[in-house]
């Protein structure tokens, strides 16, 4: 794969440090959350995936309804990263709410949804990795 961007972020001491994109743009305080036994007080990995998931997957979404002369401009993804235990170590489980404008029929919603889930690099990178659900909302 030639790489069209490539985007560098440095994370420090794990859950409970740092994270800053190279350009500045991004600087979050990471924590685990309250029910890992942290504080809560910062953002966490599994946050910070399941936002980008949801904005990879609409732009996705995006992409085939453009394609499909589908309006979906108003369409939002809500992504959910769960972690659990696997093994000896942890396991992640995502599922992506989509909600869809009223205007799109369950059908084709349906059916955008799946395609834009074949054209995620999100989904394309869990694919047979790790559980993925599809909800049509």
């Amino acid at each position: 794969m030639d790489a069209l961007y490539t985007a560098v972020a440095t994370a420090t001491h794990g859950r409970d440090g740092r994270a800053y994109t190279s350009d500045g743009k991004l600087d979050v305080q990471l924590a685990p959350p309250v029910e890992l036994g942290g504080n809560g007080q910062g953002t966490n990995p599994e946050q910070l995936f399941a936002a980008g998931y949801a904005a990879c997957f609409a732009s996705a979404l995006a992409l085939v309804g453009r394609q499909a002369k589908v309006d979906v401009s108003d369409a939002a993804v809500t992504g959910e990263v769960g972690l659990g235990k696997q093994g000896e170590g942890f396991a992640l489980a995502v599922t992506l709410r989509v909600e869809l404008p009223d205007t799109v029929d369950q059908a084709t919603g349906r059916k955008l949804v799946e395609q834009a889930h074949q054209v995620c690099p999100y989904s394309n990178a869990t694919r047979g990795n790790i559980p993925v659900e599809l909800v049509v909302e």
